[in-house]
């Protein structure tokens, strides 16, 4: 946390312009197929986020009235670098959305065609109660495990606000062995996000950090930007 053994505390301020989202929607009997630029759907209530990565990205997203749904997103096509190319292809129930009791579950697998230590399989699963969920993924890959909890709250009135906690436990094989004689197989991290409208603007801050300190950030690999505390400001204008 802030105070202990002096950690970083790392102030950004940036404007990210976002385009309007590109999906094209057609119906196929009783399915509903969704092919897109943009991510058509996020998973577990908000815990697994298809990230925009590479030049060239997109997917397709096939959903059935009872809830089932499969679909594949490609953050990275791997036109201009090939070892970056990413296929994230996830199958799932969600029930229909009301305004009582919402659950969602599924598995993605994550595939690297030319780094396939990287591919690893996650699980994940949410509930949501109006507009706030609660959401929690397991995720296995090649010499590690990973399991995060997510709580995302709506506080529209009377703030106006968008708060979400992230907390994630990450556990390594092997232990990762620093200069100093110590040695990390497991740590912590998590984050916390704020945001709300502000004139045509989006304002938010983020908060983040990890229980790893000194030399134990040169075996961090987890969730953040930074093994150490940080505070990142961010605002949003839509270009449409």
């Amino acid at each position: 946390m802030i105070g202990r053994n002096k950690p970083l505390l790392a102030l950004f301020a940036g404007m990210a312009v976002t385009a309007q989202a590109q999906v094209l929607e057609r119906e196929l009997g009783d399915f509903e197929l969704k092919l897109g630029s943009t991510p058509s759907r996020s998973m577990a209530q908000g815990l697994v986020q298809q990230e925009q990565a590479g030049t060239f990205y997109g997917g397709l997203d096939l959903t059935h009235p009872s809830g089932w749904y499969l679909g594949n997103w490609s953050p990275s096509a791997g036109v201009l670098s090939p070892n970056q190319m990413e296929l994230n292809s996830y199958l799932g129930y969600k029930r229909p959305s009301d305004d009582t009791l919402g659950y969602e579950f599924g598995l993605i697998r994550y595939t690297f065609p030319r780094l396939q230590e990287q591919d690893r399989h996650e699980l994940y699963a949410g509930i949501s109660l109006e507009n706030s969920r609660l959401g929690t993924a397991w995720s296995l890959a090649s010499e590690r495990t990973d399991g995060t909890l997510l709580l995302d709250l709506d506080l529209l009135h009377p703030l106006n606000l968008d708060m979400s906690v992230k907390y994630a436990n990450h556990a390594l094989d092997r232990p990762v062995y620093l200069s100093d004689g110590a040695s990390v197989q497991r740590f912590n991290d998590w984050s916390l996000n704020l945001s709300r409208p502000w004139a045509s603007l989006r304002v938010g801050v983020t908060y983040s950090g990890s229980d790893l300190r000194g030399t134990g950030c040169s075996a961090y690999s987890g969730q953040n930007a930074r093994c150490d505390d940080s505070l990142t400001l961010k605002l949003e204008h839509p270009l449409f």
